[in-house]
């Protein structure tokens, strides 16, 4: 058995605090499988700001690709099955906001499990105050009719259950009843995303923009969608607009950086990927170490790939970046 425990506090500018404790072991068993028990305590019980699930994504390394989605209560366990050994990003929604990101690297033999648990404190913010604006606004709350809010939640347990095109019927009945409602027509995105459907999730995401402008989820999908498709002049807008809404998005910040940085505009991108790396996105600084040294920035890029190994260091490969600090960093 390989045991490993990480200890990962992260502020939330939700006026909450979450402090995450991970815990994870990989074990011989069926097929490879990344699964988890998710806690929520909260404190108070029974507060205003008290959560009953979450969302949890799992996203291909760098976050420009979904590869399954699962909505868990508290107490519950997520599952993806039929993984592949590989690098991957999980990140936690709630009320249609990601609060938290952290990276998972899912290894071992053929046949293996790997078990990542979530652990979720939230206390009232007059504790700490994380000094950043808010990622959430009481706008991005919607309330809709009990009808389509079984609809909904009927869709929720379908994406759950990797059921996309029940997902997508009950999705299309809800906005077809209310073309207002944004973030049924940001999951509908998804739920087409989920089936590779890659021009019907963009039409989505652009009806939730058109009816919520500014709405967080909707932009950094339809941007993450984008550069994908390696649209990227096309992925600029959405993420531009979220990172003037919320300078304080890790990924918006990191994706809008990466855009620049495909269009040959690496002026542009070093600030966005300092921001992102200064957010927690230790990948920025690759990127940025790829931009210094394709202009012959040498130093710099070592200074880069120096920072990314103090964040990441059991990077698969590591001997390769410190190889290049040792032959490019001046003394």
């Amino acid at each position: 058995m390989i045991f490993r425990r990480h200890f990962i506090k992260v502020f939330f500018p939700l006026g909450l605090l979450f402090v995450l404790v991970i815990s994870a072991f990989a074990q011989t068993r069926g097929s490879l499988t990344l699964y988890g028990d998710v806690r929520i305590h909260q404190d108070p019980p029974g507060s205003a700001t008290n959560i009953g699930s979450v969302t949890i994504v799992l996203y291909a390394q760098g976050g420009a690709t979904t590869i399954g989605r699962v909505t868990v209560p508290h107490g519950g366990r997520y599952r993806f099955n039929n993984i592949p050994a590989a690098e991957y990003e999980l990140a936690v929604e709630a009320d249609m906001t990601e609060i938290a990101r952290m990276h998972v690297s899912v290894a071992g033999r053929p046949g293996s499990d790997y078990q990542q648990d979530i652990y979720l404190a939230l206390k009232p913010t007059g504790a700490i105050s994380s000094g950043k604006p808010s990622t959430i606004s009481a706008n991005d709350f919607y309330k809709r009719s009990a009808a389509d809010q079984s609809l909904f939640d009927k869709a929720q347990r379908a994406i759950d259950d990797k059921k996309y095109d029940d997902a997508v019927a009950s999705l299309t009945q809800v906005v077809s009843a209310d073309a207002g409602d944004f973030q049924a027509w940001t999951e509908l995105g998804t739920a087409y995303m989920l089936l590779n459907k890659k021009g019907d999730a963009e039409k989505a995401y652009q009806k939730a923009l058109e009816v919520r402008p500014t709405f967080g989820l909707a932009l950094l999908d339809l941007g993450r969608l984008r550069i994908g498709e390696k649209k990227f002049e096309e992925a600029i807008p959405p993420l531009t607009t979220l990172v003037e809404n919320n300078p304080s998005s890790p990924d918006g910040n990191l994706f809008l950086g990466e855009a620049y940085l495909q269009i040959k505009k690496g002026s542009k991108a070093v600030g966005y990927l300092n921001e992102a790396a200064r957010l927690g996105r230790p990948e920025a600084h690759l990127r940025l170490a790829a931009l210094y040294d394709a202009v012959g920035m040498k130093d710099k890029a070592a200074n880069e790939y120096e920072q990314f190994l103090a964040k990441k260091p059991d990077y698969a490969d590591k001997k390769k970046l410190q190889k290049y600090i040792s032959d490019n960093k001046k003394p």
